[in-house]
Parts: structure tokens; sequence; C-alpha cells
């Protein structure tokens, strides 16, 4: 009997568990694949986000009642797109918010209310209170509805799941959606747990893994593909892609995608430290570099270096540990290199902190810190818990994440758009 060449691909996978040898990689060509993007070479030049290249979608726009899902980092040159496009008299008639809210001067997890921009006039309808996804009515009257997020390529960055229900809500009312690309600063490798649909919630919708690899538009034709839409509903898509870029290539956000990832080493360190948020460590929520230190009032005797988390408008109001002295890890000086160059999670923080921490019963216990859940959601399994407290090592922990990981980076390449 013949095998396909998935078949195959998917039983050397499981073989490459069972004996220790390394999964497959990221990419690998399909034979007789060959890559569009590549074929006059690597591209060149800087990267143009999709928003950027203007003449490739203001006709298209023009006459047309306009929708925006959009926060700050959705930007034309320097200026807002809401701006931008306000100011060449593209008719926007609505604005949709995520977390954080339009204006992105939200702190983390605050409910944010529905509103009009005092700078256009234009009604902002929240997409984090008390509803995730637009209603029929809040989409009478739209033509088209334009989705222009900067994404962060964590699983459990809640844009993803934003752009999940607008797909679902555009699909639902015939209505198409125009995604304008941006990069994905964490777009250079795949790793993770991939979810179990048992712990799917708004910080985890999809089954994928930690680090995705994928930019908002490739997710997006994943979202579709996969026919992960209720009843399995497919969201008519128009695409602006970026220029000149590919995967490998770094990419240094303008603007800062969130309050608290305000830094370039703290958007490459979030995917390893977000787990923190289901635990009793303070990831630096309540300081001005946070996901850059890690620590727990407990740990004073384990550690010298120290930080007391307060309150920050904007930022964290509500701190884990508020106003006590932490001792822990400070990783502000973290190698950027090192983060470039990474193919993986980085697991050792989380088994040292757990290892150092002396009330081990009490280590995942997040109804401490008020944040965005337990540890077994954002890490989108509850084997991963279990592997730190029986002390597994980093590479049996891995070992259990095949095959799902390989067979997800399979399937992910169907949807890329660039090398």
């Amino acid at each position: 009997m013949r095998l396909s060449f998935l078949s195959v691909i998917l039983f050397w996978s499981i073989i490459a568990s069972a004996q220790n040898i390394n999964p497959i990689p990221d990419r690998i060509p399909h034979p007789g694949y060959i890559d569009v993007n590549t074929i006059n070479g690597p591209p060149k030049g800087p990267i143009q986000t999709g928003a950027d290249q203007t003449e490739k979608y203001i006709p298209y726009l023009q006459g047309k009642n306009v929708g925006m899902v959009i926060n700050k980092t959705s930007i034309i040159g320097r200026k807002n797109s809401v701006d931008s496009l306000h100011a060449l008299d593209i008719r926007i008639v609505k604005i949709f918010g995520p977390e954080h809210g339009f204006r992105s001067n939200a702190s983390n997890g605050t409910q944010i209310a529905n509103s009009v921009d005092p700078q256009t006039n234009i009604p902002v309808i929240s997409l984090y209170g008390k509803k995730v996804k637009p209603t029929k009515e809040d989409l009478n009257g739209i033509d088209i509805l334009i989705f222009d997020i900067q994404d962060v390529g964590a699983r459990f960055y809640t844009y993803i799941s934003t752009l999940h229900y607008v797909m679902e809500a555009c699909a639902e009312n015939k209505l198409e959606l125009m995604i304008l690309d941006r990069p994905n600063p964490n777009g250079f490798y795949v790793d993770g747990p991939v979810l179990d649909p048992k712990l799917k919630s708004f910080i985890g919708m999809h089954p994928v893994p930690i680090v995705h690899g994928m930019t908002i538009a490739e997710y997006a034709q994943m979202i579709n593909g996969e026919g992960w839409l209720n009843n399995g509903a497919v969201c008519k898509l128009k695409i602006i892609k970026l220029k000149n870029y590919r995967h490998d290539k770094f990419y240094e956000l303008p603007i800062n995608p969130s309050p608290n990832l305000n830094s370039q080493r703290a958007i490459l360190l979030y995917p390893s430290l977000c787990l923190f948020e289901g635990t009793v460590i303070s990831l630096g929520r309540g300081t001005y570099t946070p996901f850059q230190l890690l620590g727990n009032p407990e740990l004073k005797d384990q550690y010298r270096f120290s930080f007391t988390p307060v309150s920050i408008k904007g930022m964290s109001e509500t701190p884990l540990h508020q106003n006590i002295t932490c001792y822990g890890i400070d990783l502000r000086r973290y190698s950027m290199n090192k983060l470039q160059n990474a193919t993986t999670l980085n697991l050792n923080w989380l088994i040292e902190l757990y290892q150092a921490y002396p009330f081990k019963e009490k280590f995942f216990d997040y109804k401490q810190n008020n944040l965005m859940g337990n540890f077994d959601r954002l890490a989108g399994t509850e084997t991963l818990r279990e592997q730190i407290i029986n002390h597994k090592t980093e590479e049996e922990i891995r070992l259990s994440w095949e095959p799902a990981l390989s067979q997800y980076k399979l399937m992910r390449r169907k949807y890329l758009l660039y090398p």
C-alpha cells in the first residue's frame, strides 16, 4: 500500500518522539513545491505593512461605509490609520476596539465601555467589555470591515481571539473583511504544547501551540481553512500583504502593542514569561519593565535581586504583590541576540522558580493574582503543570508535545503567505 507524503511525515514524527530524535522543523518544502516568494531570491528592502501600501486598497474603499477593528498600533506611517483614512475622505462609520481599547490606554483585563472617539466623533464599539463579538446591529450600515492590529504571535495574546469573533460576525452577516497585514515579531519559530480543546477560552481558542508562527492574515486564512468558525462558516477575506517580509526577518515594532509590552525585549520574552500569569510569581507588572522581571516575596533567601510592584495607571492598577518587595530574576539585560535567534520557548525560568519556591502547593494558585486565568488555560494543557510538579526535565516536557506540534507545523504551511 502506498502512503501519502503526509502519512510518512506523521509516522516519522511519532517515531522521533519515541526515540528522542529531533521532531520535524517549521519549514520543510513539500515535494514539487515552488515558493513564489523566493523565485527571485529573498525579499529585499525595508518591510512595508499592509496599511502603509495605501495604493493597494484606498481605491477599493472609496464610496463605501467602512468599519475598522483597530487600536493604537494601527498606523499608516506614524499616524493612526483612522485619522489617516479619515483625512483621505474614506467614510469610516464605526470603530471596534479590542482589549486595552481603541487608543490602547486601558490596563490589562480592564473591561471597556462603548464610547465616541473625541478626535473624529466616530462611534467606538468595545469588543472587550460586555461582548467580544460584533452584533448584527453593530454591523448595520457597514459595507466593509477592516482588521488592522499588531499581534505578537502568542496564542494567549487576545487579539487573535478578537480576530476569530470578528470573522465569525462578518461571515454570519455576509460582510467582507479586509486585513491589513503586519509582521509577527515572534514569527521566526513555532513551539509549545498544542491547545487541548477542553481548555478553550478567550486566551486560547484554537488547537495551536503557544508560539504559532503566523501573521494575522495567515492566521485568518487558517481559521477559515480549518473550519474553526461557528458551524464551519467561512469569512470572505481581502488581504493586503506585507512587502519585503519573511518570517525570519527581524522586525522591531514602531509602537508598543499593549501597555505592558513596552519594549522589544519584553515582546520577545512574552511567549515564555506569560505562563507565570497563572502562578504566584510576579512578572514585573506594577513596574516600568514588565515581562522582564520575575519574583515573589517568599524568594528572599534564594535571590538577591529585588523589585516592588506598585499601582501604575494605564498599565497595572492592582498588580500581584502590590507594594511588597519581590525577589527573583532580572531579565532586563538578557541577550537580545539570544532572543532573536531562539527556536524554542524558554522553560528554564519556570522550572527554576518552581523548584526555588518554598510553598510548592501554592505555586500554581492563580486566584492570588486576579489576572488572565489559571495556568492550565495559559499552557493549553493540564500536563505541563503536572510535569513541573513531578520535576520532569525540559527535554522530557518537549517530547510530550509531539506528535501534535509537528502536525500543527504541517498544517500551518498551507496558509503561509511569506517565506
